[in-house]
């Protein structure tokens, strides 16, 4: 598990930006942390790929240069993660997609438990690629456990990687015992959830900061 929080980085500012009650009302400057932050953290993960040496022809001769052997998927959870998922896509620039309509469900009469709802989805082949899946918010972890294994169906990723930005210790545990084939990036850890299943001190709701609220 890599977290950034835990070393002095630029992300560190990206994401005070992100929870500043002031600063984040900018929706434009929101956005733009988010994606920010896919960037650095797209930077990150690209240390870890494989590569493969190639011939490159300059103008005055021929360089040997390291390249990234396989491009992997971008999948995101929307709406909330489609500016973090720009950040990778600008890294990963000939990257396929993957998206997931995914999001809570009406809870149960009396309780404060809810059903993950997921109403859309589109992949490439993912078949021994290497899938990273982005969503800003790491809450409970069920949304994302429901769309890897909703992903699935699509093909075996040889490696998976899954980036948050703000995460929770009861979604991080989730997603430890449920996905434990999946390598967590993670921008900050956060205290808990509250009854509501929020982050607390988190930021907010990051889709309807970054997008404006539904009805």
């Amino acid at each position: 598990m890599f977290v950034f929080s835990q070393q002095p980085s630029l992300a560190n500012q990206f994401i005070a930006e992100l929870r500043n009650v002031s600063i984040q009302q900018d929706r434009l400057r929101f956005r733009r942390n988010l994606e920010r932050l896919g960037e650095l953290m797209a930077y990150e993960i690209s240390k870890v790929l494989p590569y493969h040496s190639i011939d490159i022809q300059t103008p005055l001769g021929v360089c040997r240069s390291q390249v990234i052997r396989q491009q992997p998927v971008l999948a995101t959870i929307l709406r909330a993660g489609l500016p973090f998922h720009q950040g990778f896509a600008n890294y990963f620039d000939q990257a396929e997609s993957a998206f997931a309509g995914a999001y809570r469900g009406q809870s149960a009469a009396g309780s404060e438990e809810f059903e993950i709802a997921m109403d859309y989805i589109t992949c490439p082949d993912l078949s021994g690629k290497t899938l990273i899946l982005c969503d800003p918010m790491l809450a409970t972890g069920r949304s994302l456990e429901k769309v890897y294994h909703a992903l699935l169906r699509y093909g075996i990723p040889s490696q998976t990687y899954i980036a948050a930005i703000i995460a929770s210790p009861e979604g991080i545990r989730h997603v430890q015992q449920q996905l434990p084939q999946c390598h967590l990036w993670l921008g900050a850890i956060d205290d808990y959830l509250n009854e509501h299943f929020y982050i607390v001190p988190g930021l907010g709701d990051s889709g309807d900061l970054a997008f404006g609220e539904k009805i």
